[in-house]
């Protein structure tokens, strides 16, 4: 049985911090500007021999209704209604402010078990704010240091005191026969949702989940961290990631957005698909081209999704254009799916989780080695390398060495004179003789080993 702890209180006492040392990895964007944290974000938390699920949540503040602070208010109010329990942290080193006597009565107005935590309590300087702690009559508090580790096991007994206790019959089991026995194709396929900023991301994933699980805003920049959120559509499991939106780099200054960046950009390289979505009234930017690219030297599989089609005047020709313009502009991913859809309405969605479904595919193909080089064999001949200073380059055959991304490996000679226009030449056969569209394809050249090498040695 699953247990639940959201973590709350107002903005910059360490939530975010607590958080990341709970579940063993730096998830959650910290920085000493508050308000950082926006969505609640879940991860799997250990501690000692309790394992639980903690949810980080935007520090409790007050806002006009309708305002992205009252939004984000109704985030945490979420996570503390799908908790089991809640961690109420506090900066020992400030002391009590109104602002945590008042969230501390809606704290227990809750009715929910609430371990109270000190935090920043290192050395001796929080001693004072924790003895004050006493007044919010939350029982005991806790001092930890979240960023150093302090504390974290009396943190552990008060979270052992509100846990159930484990059942004693509990069948032991392997994880590794689970995963054994486990099929491929029923493992969530990881997707992230990239692209410029205001591109509608958050809208897309809202749709797609029936809920507002993701804050939206019609402002730039809402979303900052990678949120990830599980979804099951149609019999198969997805787990999607909502990004920041990726400015140009000239343009990024304030440090936060570079922290927003870098997690952005962490998400692409941990998923196996990877949306671009782009604004229908101003799709194929330089930026949205330098995310293609970046999405293609990662080696993700790649589905062009231009959002907002809702907005653009009907007319016949509109699709057809998109996948020109694509084809255009993104050689390098020739034939990757391209979707027309609207977040707001969830017109094209159908399309679009179809499209992932077959990039996904397209990404772990194998290629049988004797149709490979029956292939190589013929696109050879058709079109023979060129000479190199008036030496010929003989390619001798061609092996794949894996999926996700297709990776190639061509035997030859002189395998740093073979020209790049030959390698795009081989993609491209490649792509139309296997079906291969959109898909990042790679491929190396290695050299035949010499058999009369030795023989030269022994006449010089």
């Amino acid at each position: 049985m699953s247990f639940t702890v959201a973590i709350i209180g107002r903005p910059n006492v360490g939530k975010s911090t607590l958080f990341n040392r709970l579940v063993g990895q730096k998830l959650a964007l910290v920085d000493d500007e508050p308000g950082v944290t926006r969505d609640r974000r879940e991860g799997q938390a250990r501690l000692g021999d309790l394992d639980f699920t903690v949810i980080d949540t935007a520090g409790l503040d007050e806002g006009p209704r309708g305002s992205l602070t009252a939004r984000m208010q109704e985030q945490t109010e979420a996570a503390i209604a799908a908790a089991d329990a809640l961690m109420f942290v506090f900066d020992a080193r400030a002391g009590l402010t109104p602002t945590d006597r008042s969230f501390a009565d809606f704290a227990r107005r809750a009715d929910k078990p609430v371990v109270l935590v000190a935090n920043k309590s290192e050395g001796r300087h929080g001693d004072a704010g924790a003895l004050e702690s006493y007044a919010l009559g939350l029982g005991d508090p806790i001092g930890v240091s979240a960023e150093h580790g302090e504390g974290m096991g009396d943190l552990y007994d008060a979270l052992r005191a509100v846990m159930p206790e484990p059942a004693e019959d509990a069948e032991e089991f392997d994880d590794d026969d689970i995963i054994e026995s486990e099929d491929m194709s029923q493992r969530p396929i990881r997707v992230a949702i990239v692209g410029r900023p205001n591109a509608g991301k958050s809208t897309l994933i809202n749709h797609l989940l029936n809920e507002e699980r993701l804050l939206t805003s019609p402002e730039a920049g809402t979303t900052r961290d990678s949120i990830s959120v599980e979804l099951d559509w149609k019999g198969r499991d997805f787990r999607i990631f909502d990004t920041a939106g990726l400015r140009r780099r000239s343009r990024i200054e304030e440090k936060l957005e570079k922290l927003s960046v870098a997690d952005t950009l962490r998400a692409v390289r941990f998923a196996e698909v990877v949306v671009l979505m782009m604004d229908a009234q101003n799709r194929f930017e330089e930026q949205d081209l330098r995310i293609a690219d970046l999405i293609e030297r990662e080696g993700r599989a790649l589905v062009i999704a231009v959002n907002k089609w809702d907005l653009m005047p009907r007319g016949s020709g509109g699709i057809a254009s998109l996948r020109r313009d694509a084809d255009h502009w993104l050689p390098q991913v020739k034939g990757a799916p391209v979707v027309a859809v609207s977040g707001l309405t969830g017109e094209g969605v159908d399309g679009l989780m179809t499209a992932i479904q077959n990039a996904y595919a397209v990404w772990n193909r194998r290629v049988p080695t004797a149709a490979l080089n029956r292939w190589f064999q013929q696109a050879v001949d058709a079109n023979p390398p060129p000479a190199v200073s008036g030496r010929r380059l003989k390619l001798n055959y061609a092996t794949q060495t894996k999926a996700r991304p297709p990776s190639f490996v061509v035997f030859c000679s002189r395998a740093d004179a073979v020209p790049e226009s030959y390698l795009r030449y081989l993609v491209n056969s490649l792509r139309e003789a296997f079906e291969l569209p959109g898909a990042p394809i790679r491929i190396t050249l290695r050299e035949k080993a010499n058999p009369f090498a030795h023989k030269r040695k022994r006449k010089s």
